[in-house]
């Protein structure tokens, strides 16, 4: 932003952390600008109310802009709702509570009419005097500081919430209103410029991430060779195979498996900061061990409750019992050295394998590489994807000679690697993007820059 230059002259705004503010703007507070009211239309449908789209606390987090275009849910409405909280275009909507104070205050602005869709419950509709005000404030509205303003004034311990008083008294700059219009149009632009590099970049990172399962897919069921003479292996979702190759099931390979504990065995009571490790679905990632989301119990409970049954040990392999969209159903990995004394959750299975005829690693490989065309026919459940331990154990695995399971495995880490490498580096450069673009916001709403030649 060093290009653009801050404005003539500036003074005191009497709020300590605006601080200075260009010399002809005005220091307002919310309730002087816009009127606001917190929504009290929920989701359920009432007999004798009127059929509504209702726009929700998610239209509002995961869209900056409400466009008729969205998939509003279908709900119901009294006479007063509708007349109260019927959305027009230049409303900004903004999250009032959320179980994370850091997801409260975010906005969307009403940016075109949405006719018959209505603001639903733990929202706050903020309607300004104009369109070109409404623009300015969303912006405002997405301001650090007005974000470090909401995060200070939303108490709460499990659950945090903007009062009324929160919403109204937020300070901020305010230009006039011959500039608004022409402030609005010079940051829609920047971030449109920024939103379409960041767009570029995320599909950058998917073809990456396309890539490297279809490298690991041909390594796992064609092996490394080109010229090899292959064999039907007699799996649909396997295809051919290297000639001198096996299929096996996984738990011919296996000489111990196991699932976790249900019921009463494991409740979240039990949870406590320290102690045995709990590996749940969120640690299972594709082929890769996944940090974080930790949980545990403690070692009396392990010891006298549940016994050494469950218990995972490095290179142990894990697959995940439960699927959807974004994680595969079947997916496995390998317990990581580091572990420490562990066990795993119920819905996720774990075996122990015979390692003179199998490569844990090459064998999580094989299995993530195939979960979704396996685990599609071998799947139960109504509403969520399910595989339990006997169809796991069931699962077919290519099965090279062990020598070259390794081999496999070294050289997908070498190629692999290099992918993971620039992945990083472009999602490294897409979180600056981001950092600049919330910056370029702040920059503007606050008057730091002057945006009047370029509007």
């Amino acid at each position: 932003m060093s290009h653009y230059k801050p404005y003539p002259a500036y003074r005191d705004s009497g709020v300590e952390w605006i601080g200075q503010v260009p010399e002809h703007w005005q220091v307002k507070r919310l309730r002087h600008v816009a009127s606001f009211k917190n929504s009290n239309v929920d989701k359920k449908a009432y007999d004798g109310q009127e059929a509504v789209s209702l726009c929700n606390y998610t239209d509002v987090y995961y869209n900056e802009f409400i466009t008729p275009d969205l998939p509003f849910m279908q709900a119901t409405a009294s006479v007063a709702e509708i007349e109260q909280f019927s959305l027009r275009k230049g409303d900004v909507i903004i999250t009032k509570d959320s179980e994370d104070p850091s997801d409260i205050g975010v906005p969307s602005l009403v940016k075109d009419e949405v006719p018959g869709v209505i603001c639903g419950y733990h929202l706050t509709m903020i309607r300004g005097a104009d369109f070109d005000t409404s623009r300015l404030l969303h912006r405002i509205l997405q301001s650090n500081p007005t974000q470090a303003h909401f995060f200070v004034e939303a108490p709460g311990i499990t659950r945090y919430g903007l009062s009324q008083d929160a919403i109204g008294d937020l300070p901020f700059n305010l230009p006039p209103d011959t500039e608004r219009n022409g402030i609005a149009n010079a940051v829609d632009r920047e971030t449109a410029r920024i939103d379409a590099l960041i767009t570029k970049k995320s599909r950058f990172i998917e073809l990456l991430k396309e890539k490297r399962q279809a490298l690991i897919t041909h390594a796992v069921t064609k092996g490394l060779d080109p010229n090899v003479k292959m064999k039907d292996s007699g799996v649909e979702w396997i295809g051919e195979v290297p000639e001198h190759w096996l299929a096996a099931q996984l738990g011919k390979l296996s000489i111990a498996r196991c699932d976790g504990p249900f019921g009463s065995g494991l409740k979240s009571e039990h949870y406590q900061a320290d102690g045995v490790r709990v590996v749940r679905l969120q640690n299972i990632g594709w082929a890769s061990f996944k940090d974080g989301n930790e949980a545990f119990i403690s070692h009396q409970h392990w010891q006298d409750v549940l016994g050494r049954g469950h218990e995972v040990l490095p290179n142990d392999v894990l697959i995940g019992g439960l699927g959807d969209d974004k994680n595969p159903l079947g997916r496995a990995c390998v317990a990581p050295a580091n572990l420490g004394p562990a066990m795993v959750k119920a819905d996720c299975y774990r075996f122990r394998l015979n390692t003179s005829r199998a490569n844990p690693d090459f064998i999580a490989l094989a299995l993530s590489a195939t979960a979704r065309a396996e685990c599609g026919y071998l799947a139960t459940g109504a509403t969520r994807d399910r595989l339990n331990l006997g169809l796991a154990s069931a699962r077919v695995v290519p099965l090279p000679p062990l020598n070259e399971q390794a081999e496999i495995v070294a050289s997908l880490n070498r190629d692999t690697g290099r992918i993971d490498l620039l992945a990083d580096k472009t999602q490294r450069s897409i979180d600056l993007l981001k950092e600049r673009r919330a910056a370029f916001i702040t920059a503007a709403v606050t008057g730091q820059i002057d945006l009047r030649e370029s509007a």
